[in-house]
C-alpha cells in the first residue's frame, strides 16, 4: 500500500509523523508524496484556533482527493482527533479513522521527513505546567519521559547518520525525568546524549521552562562544545498579575534574575523568548509594562502571539476577554519594537566571522543559520561563496551586511 502523510504543527508532531511512517515502512508499505498515495494520513495540530482551521482545511483537501478516486483511505491522527474525535466522526464521514494520542517514540523505526542534515529528538511527551491558556495537558496527558537507554540508542542512531544538528524537543524539556525520578534530569540526560553523539556538531535545546533552569544545566550549555549557546525561554509576560492568572509559577523579579544569571553564565548566549498579548483582562498599562520589559532586556530572538481562547482551558472563562482588534494592535506594536531590537542585535555581527550551517541553495546563493537560529523558527544567513558548498556543511562566514532578521555574508577563503 502506498502511504503519504501531511504533518502539521510543531516539530513534536513531525517526530510522531516520522515514527508513524517508519513503522508503516517496516510493515511493508511504501512511503510516497501525498499526491501519489492510496492512504492519506494527516497528523493534526489543535493548539490554537488557526492551527485547528489549518488542520480542517487539509482534511477537506484530502476528502476531495478521495472523492476523485485518488485516495482510498483517510486517517486523521494527533491533537485534533484527541480533542474532537466524536464531533469529527459526525461531521466528516469520509474519514476512515481518527486516532488521538500517539505513544512515545521508543521504536527505532523512523522515516525522516526533515532535511537529511538535521533532526529532532523528542525526549518527553505531555506537560506538568498546566498554564491556564494551554490545552496541551488535556490533549497529551501527563508528563512521560523517554528512558535513558532509549535516548542513548536514538542519539547513537542520529550520530551514525552523520547529521549536522540535533534538536532536543518536548512540551517542556526541563521537566524531563520528573515522572521517573521525581526531579528534573535534563542535564544528566544531555550528557548521555552528547556522549553517544560525538560527531554531531550542534545540539540545540528547545523550550526550557524558566523556573526549572538549573545552574548545572547552564554550566553544561556553557562548557559543552556541542550544545548551541541558544536558550529558548518562553516567558509569556512580564506583569505579575497576568503571570499569576496564566499559572506560570514565576514573576517578573524571577524572570529578571534568570535573564541576568544566564547572560552572566554564558556571555555569548542568544536568548529566545515568546510572549502572549491580549490575555484576558490585560490592561493597556500592563501591556505597556511588557513593552518596557522587552526594550530593557533586548532578547536576541522573540516571537509573539495573540491570545487564543481555547475551550477546556481555565482561561476560557476569564473575563473580560480582550477584543480581537485590541489584540491585533498590541501584537503589531510589540513586533515593531522587536524589529528594531532585532536589527540592532544583528548589527553586532557586522564585520565578524561566524560559523554557519548551510541549509539550502537558493537563486545562486546559499542559505544557512548560525547557532543562534533554530530551523524553521528564526532568521538565517544569506551566504555568497566562490566555491561550491554542500547542504549540511559548516563554514566560516564573514558578515558583510545585516537586515532586520537576517544576515548576509561571504565564505572565508
Amino acid at each position: 500500500m502506498k502511504v503519504g502523510i501531511v504533518s502539521l504543527g510543531c516539530p513534536r508532531n513531525l517526530v510522531d509523523s516520522e515514527h508513524i511512517l517508519g513503522r508503516l515502512k517496516e510493515n511493508g508499505h511504501t512511503v510516497v508524496d501525498i499526491e501519489q498515495a492510496e492512504v492519506g494520513i494527516i497528523n493534526t495540530c489543535a493548539f490554537i484556533k488557526e492551527a485547528k482551521e489549518e488542520s480542517i482545511d487539509v482534511i477537506l483537501d484530502l476528502v476531495e482527493l478521495k472523492k476523485e478516486g485518488r485516495l482510498k483511505k483517510i486517517i486523521v491522527y494527533g491533537c485534533l482527533s484527541q480533542r474532537y474525535k466524536d464531533l469529527l466522526r459526525r461531521r466528516l464521514p469520509e474519514v476512515d479513522a481518527f486516532v488521538g494520542k500517539v505513544s512515545l517514540n521508543h521504536s527505532p523505526a523512523r522515516f525522516p521527513i526533515t532535511p537529511r542534515h538535521y533532526a529532532y529528538l523528542k525526549i518527553s511527551e505531555g506537560c506538568v505546567n498546566h498554564c491556564s491558556f494551554c490545552v496541551i495537558p488535556r490533549i497529551k496527558g501527563a508528563l512521560r519521559s523517554l528512558d535513558i537507554a532509549t535516548l542513548e540508542r536514538q542519539a547513537a542512531s542520529f550520530d551514525k547518520e552523520r547529521i549536522s544538528e540535533l534538536n532536543i524537543i518536548g512540551q517542556d524539556i526541563t521537566g524531563y525525568g520528573l515522572d521517573r525520578y521525581a526531579r528534573t534530569r535534563l542535564a544528566a540526560a544531555l550528557k548521555k546524549i552528547i556522549r553517544h553523539a560525538p560527531h554531531i556538531h550542534w545540539i540545540r535545546l528547545l523550550y526550557l521552562y524558566p523556573s526549572r533552569i538549573t545552574d548545572d544545566l547552564l554550566r553544561l550549555i556553557r562548557d559543552s562544545r556541542a550544545l548551541c549557546k541558544y536558550i529558548d525561554l518562553p516567558l509569556q509576560h512580564s506583569n505579575d498579575r497576568i503571570l499569576k492568572l496564566m499559572n506560570r509559577h514565576t514573576n517578573k523579579k524571577d524572570s529578571i534574575r534568570l535573564i541576568e544569571k544566564i547572560r552572566k553564565f554564558i556571555p555569548e548566549v542568544g536568548l529566545r523568548t515568546s510572549f502572549i498579548v491580549g490575555f484576558p483582562t490585560e490592561t493597556e498599562k500592563e501591556f505597556a509594562e511588557l513593552l518596557r520589559f522587552i526594550e530593557e532586556y533586548r532578547f536576541e530572538r522573540l516571537g509573539a502571539f495573540m491570545y487564543s481562547r481555547e475551550e477546556e482551558s481555565p482561561a476560557y472563562d476569564f473575563t473580560p476577554q480582550v477584543a480581537h482588534q485590541t489584540k491585533l494592535k498590541r501584537l503589531n506594536r510589540l513586533m515593531a519594537l522587536q524589529q528594531n531590537i532585532a536589527r540592532s542585535v544583528n548589527e553586532r555581527f557586522l564585520g565578524k566571522e561566524v560559523e554557519v550551517l548551510i541549509d539550502q541553495q537558493e537563486n545562486g546563493r546559499y542559505l544557512g543559520r548560525t547557532q543562534y537560529d533554530a530551523p524553521e523558527v528564526d532568521g538565517g544567513v544569506f551566504v555568497k561563496s566562490s566555491r561550491p558548498l554542500k547542504i549540511g556543511d559548516f563554514v566560516k562566514v564573514r558578515i558583510v551586511d545585516t537586515l532586520e532578521y537576517d544576515l548576509m555574508g561571504e565564505v572565508m577563503p
